[in-house]
């Protein structure tokens, strides 16, 4: 089995069409890890886009924010103003099932989560080798995906000891090791490169493999714009930051 991994779509519906064209012949399902709406101009469609595809989902804090389960001060005010907006574009019937999705789900012996799986409704970001590395007490097995930092990257941990490494590297599943492996961002991605970044899961090979995608950000730019929202929202996904 083959799976696509997916994280902080963010509404960005011209990044989820063409990661979703991109690996539609290589994979056999589609797991998210949260974050699907928030901050970006289309919602409503990429959750109804990923929930058509049977995808395992959990939720993220932008979920949680917009189906009124995270206090709205938890968030930076772009963040805040981006969340109120989602709400009013959600309507009760989506509001409720992405307020019912899980902060935890698992898959092959694969931990899913959107944050840190150790206290996931902390919402805490991994991003040094440090935070990694303190992680791995959150799940039992010997890999975990996460999101929510917007950065690719992996920490694992064995008889040979810890290693961390930044950014799209393709990964081996060593025999006595275990995994963290945050998936980057479809929709909003902060690691200098504006395209789309998703992960590729082998379970028979036993390896993961990041893949970016450009696709138009041009138009959903002018989409952001449009709908009112703040204008960085825009102008950071010229540049992947």
């Amino acid at each position: 089995m083959r799976y696509a991994v997916l994280s902080d779509i963010h509404g960005n519906l011209e990044a989820l069409r063409a990661v979703l064209v991109a690996c539609e012949t290589e994979v056999d399902g589609v797991l998210c890890l949260g974050d699907i709406v928030g901050y970006g101009a289309d919602p409503v469609a990429c959750l109804e886009l990923i929930a058509e595809r049977g995808a395992v989902l959990v939720a993220g804090n932008h979920e949680h924010g917009v189906a009124g389960h995270l206090d709205l001060e938890w968030f930076n005010p772009v963040a805040r103003t981006a969340v109120a907006w989602t709400a009013t574009q959600l309507g009760t019937d989506h509001r409720g099932y992405i307020g019912a999705l899980p902060l935890t789900a698992g898959l092959a012996g694969a931990t899913l989560v959107h944050a840190s799986p150790l206290h996931p409704d902390e919402w805490s970001y991994l991003f040094s080798a440090q935070d990694g590395l303190g992680a791995f007490a959150g799940f039992e097995g010997r890999l975990c995906f996460v999101g929510h930092s917007h950065r690719p990257g992996h920490w694992s941990v064995g008889s040979s000891g810890p290693r961390y490494r930044a950014g799209a590297s393709p990964i081996l599943l060593e025999a006595g090791r275990r995994y963290i492996i945050n998936v980057g961002s479809v929709g909003q991605p902060r690691d200098r490169d504006p395209r789309a970044c998703f992960a590729i899961w082998d379970i028979a090979a036993r390896s993961i493999t990041m893949r970016r995608v450009a696709y138009d950000v041009q138009a959903t730019r002018q989409k952001i714009l449009r709908a009112g929202l703040p204008r960085l929202l825009a102008d950071r996904l010229r540049v992947g930051a």
